[in-house]
């Protein structure tokens, strides 16, 4: 491919405000370029990052970064040219400002196949609604919910995850004494806000595709249906769930089936179904399943 051809193949910023997208998308050629305000992170599925890459990151990037796209590589990634990155940086997306860690492992703060989720969650919730964000991670969808002035509970098992989410927060001038952070399973923690009678206008479910705690495994292709139950025990009539599931292998009316089923065990119906696409820039792929399901 000649330079040209892959200068033409980069993808432009999605809007002003919005400084981290994927730039790269090519799975058949197994190369990946995430942009995150004129630092790149390149993937690629094997072997080092092609010739005709390196130079047009020469001309374009400020840094480059790579790693090799395996779930299993939890190291940070490999410095290749330009500025090297020692601290965290602020990227923006949506406008909303989100703090970046290249040297975190996997993911390095937010995943951009999320971009269009996380904008339609602010725009779906206004001062004074309820929002839970669960398997949160650094908070992006809590962040998104937070600046459209809704309350937000934010779950994850892991604490520095939290911690992150109020760093991401204090980015956005967001107070977070006004909202609510989870630490533990979420199972655990459906379980405890049910007791309660804690009730939410909007919920995220964005677990793993594998997880094991304490025992108890979940996976997605097989225990989706108790997730959303649990959810659907929660939420208020009329609102809504943003169900999400990061596999390949899993038809989307098998997942959609899932959900059903799960909404209806909890003894409440769906009103409304849709599925979200992915930004556009993650062109040929459909691993990202996102559901958004309207509770009766």
């Amino acid at each position: 491919m000649q330079a040209s051809e892959t200068l033409n193949s980069l993808t432009p910023a999605p809007d002003p405000n919005t400084t981290a997208w994927r730039i790269w998308h090519d799975a058949a050629a197994g190369v990946w370029i995430d942009h995150f305000d004129g630092r790149w992170l390149i993937q690629t599925g094997k072997g080092s990052v092609p010739r005709e890459i390196l130079a047009l990151a020469e001309g374009i990037a400020r840094s480059v970064y790579w790693r090799p796209r395996d779930k299993a590589a939890a190291t940070a990634p490999e410095h290749l040219s330009g500025e090297r990155i020692s601290e965290r940086f602020l990227v923006k997306e949506n406008g909303a400002s989100y703090l970046i860690d290249f040297a975190a492992g996997y993911s390095c703060g937010i995943f951009l196949d999320q971009r269009l989720n996380r904008r339609r969650v602010g725009d779906s919730l206004g001062p004074g609604r309820r929002f839970l964000n669960t398997f949160a991670y650094t908070g992006g969808f809590s962040v998104m919910a937070a600046r459209a002035g809704a309350i937000t509970t934010t779950a994850d098992l892991a604490k520095p995850y939290l911690e992150w989410t109020w760093e991401n927060f204090a980015a956005n001038g967001l107070d977070r004494k006004e909202h609510f952070g989870c630490r533990g399973d979420v199972f655990d923690w459906l379980r405890t806000f049910a007791r309660q009678g804690r009730t939410f206008d909007g919920i995220v479910l964005d677990p793993p595709t594998f997880s094991r705690n304490r025992g108890q495994r979940f996976r997605v292709t097989e225990d989706y249906a108790d997730l959303a139950a649990l959810a659907a025990a929660v939420v208020t009539p009329g609102g809504w769930i943003l169900a999400c599931a990061n596999t390949h292998g899993w038809p989307t009316e098998a997942f959609a089936r899932d959900l059903r089923k799960g909404i209806e065990k909890a003894g409440r119906s769906v009103a409304h179904l849709d599925f979200l696409p992915m930004p556009p820039e993650f062109h040929g792929d459909d691993y990202l399943k996102s559901a958004w399901l309207v509770v009766g």
